[in-house]
């Protein structure tokens, strides 16, 4: 799937890019009153859109600007007005190469 085609509320979304950005690690507590850290990648996949993407924990692990990804299982969800993508907990996300 495309950036461009994604829309808020959908589920079960693959698709590959290239992070762009990538934001500090902040520490949070989850509703569930768990300590993590939560980081924002920044993806573009040349269809015209970038998506921001909340990786939790391990998921960003490896992760940083320059790296093309592959994710599956994301789904989309507004946050702060924006749509946003996440990874399920069955999802995954893993460099597949690199850019300059």
């Amino acid at each position: 799937m495309k950036i461009s085609e994604i829309k808020n509320g959908m589920n079960n979304i693959n698709l590959s890019a290239k992070v762009i950005d990538i934001s500090e690690p902040k520490q949070v507590t989850t509703k569930n009153g768990i300590k993590t850290t939560v980081t924002t990648a920044i993806l573009d996949d040349g269809s015209g859109k970038t998506i921001k993407c909340a990786l939790w924990g391990e998921q960003a692990d490896g992760i940083d600007s320059g790296v093309e990804v592959e994710i599956n299982g994301a789904f989309v969800k507004e946050f702060k007005g924006e749509m946003q993508l996440g990874i399920s907990k069955n999802g995954f996300i893993k460099i597949i190469g690199y850019f300059e």
